[in-house]
């Protein structure tokens, strides 16, 4: 081999490494290249997993409320820190069908008034934006006690003379009709016939508390307990069942409540129909039915009613989520105290919602079906 071969033969045979360094170098810069992307992938997942194992804390839906004292469901504090105001609705056949602002209502008390026929009051913790609410109707001197027990700014158009003394001996704050706030805070509409078209609204209300010097914050007054509630919806433990209630407060004004099993809540129909809110078109439905047996009688030859409510007690029923247990209630005037107790005279726990009483004749009250 000559000289000129052997450099060929070295030439090919250097070449011959290169190649193989080069093939085997980039297998293993490839190699660690992938090693890398997995090294990186793992350690991601890692990261990711990690975290998942701290979750991020869950905001509370509550943050800033307050338990509503009417209703036991979840407010702003500033409602919460709202004074009660309490108005007369007309509830005679014909007014009936004209109702307003009865939905937004937080308790509805219903009681008979004379001839039969009932009146109700209806108690709002936020009445500043009801836009509407009536009709308005006069006071009885009970409905001035039931105002009381709850420290509230009694509304009226109209008045009986027990409930003139009843509200000069109680001091009770109250915008009259018929006196010099009358115009600021209510106004007769021309589509109903008189008596029966007076009506108001939350913002006229407040704005004649306010011309009035009424305080219209809660703090450091003195409503009665009344009842507590439960933390959450809850069953009755025991108890019969209550899951329709009729209440003939006469042969004139009888009250009926249907339990709605998918919405858990009672519905309200009178005269034979569905008691409805004409502004907010809503039936009135609530979670809580308080049946309240007082003494009652005539209190003079116009057959005005008076009910035995100073120092007291008397028994009753209530009724949530379609049973009922028996009560009982006990209320001192002077004290301005006024609690519902269950069979072992723990203050009664009701659910969250809306509550409906009615104020009934004890001496009649097995005229009340329950089924």
């Amino acid at each position: 081999m000559n000289r000129r071969q052997k450099r060929l033969v070295i030439g090919v045979f250097f070449g011959a490494m290169a190649t193989i360094v080069l093939i085997f170098g980039g297998f293993y810069i490839r190699k660690s290249v992938r090693e890398n992307r997995t090294a990186k992938t793992v350690s991601q997942t890692a990261i990711k997993e990690n975290k998942r194992e701290v979750p991020a804390p869950t905001k509370d839906p509550h943050a800033g409320m307050v338990k509503s004292s009417m209703t036991g469901e979840w407010i702003k504090k500033s409602v919460a820190d709202n004074r009660y105001f309490a108005v007369m609705i007309n509830n005679i056949g014909y007014a009936f069908r004209h109702q307003m602002g009865t939905s937004k209502a937080d308790i509805m008390y219903e009681a008979l008034a004379e001839g039969g026929i009932t009146r109700m009051m209806a108690l709002y913790q936020d009445i500043s934006n009801v836009k509407r609410i009536g009709s308005v109707r006069s006071a009885r001197h009970y409905y001035v006690q039931f105002a009381r027990e709850w420290d509230a700014v009694f509304c009226h158009f109209g008045h009986t003379k027990y409930a003139v003394s009843k509200m000069k001996k109680l001091k009770t704050e109250n915008l009259s009709g018929l006196s010099g706030i009358g115009p600021v805070v209510y106004a007769r509409t021309n589509t109903l016939a008189a008596p029966h078209n007076v009506f108001t609204s939350g913002k006229k209300i407040l704005k004649g508390a306010k011309k009035l010097g009424y305080s219209t914050n809660a703090k450091g007054r003195d409503a009665a307990e009344h009842f507590s509630f439960y933390g959450s919806d809850t069953d009755l433990p025991g108890g019969k069942k209550g899951k329709r209630i009729t209440i003939p407060f006469s042969n004139y004004s009888i009250c009926r409540m249907k339990y709605d099993k998918k919405k858990k809540i009672y519905f309200k129909y009178e005269y034979g129909s569905k008691h409805m809110d004409t502004y907010y078109k809503k039936q009135l439905c609530f979670k809580n039915v308080i049946l309240q047996f007082v003494k009652e009688s005539n209190i003079d030859h116009n057959g005005y009613q008076t009910m035995e409510l100073g120092d007291v007690t008397g028994k009753g029923y209530y009724f949530t989520n379609g049973k009922c247990i028996p009560i009982t209630w006990e209320r001192s005037e002077s004290a301005n105290t006024m609690v519902y107790l269950d069979a072992d005279r723990h203050v009664l726990k009701i659910n969250p919602g809306k509550t409906y009483i009615a104020v009934y004749p004890g001496n009649r009250k097995k005229l009340i079906a329950v089924k």
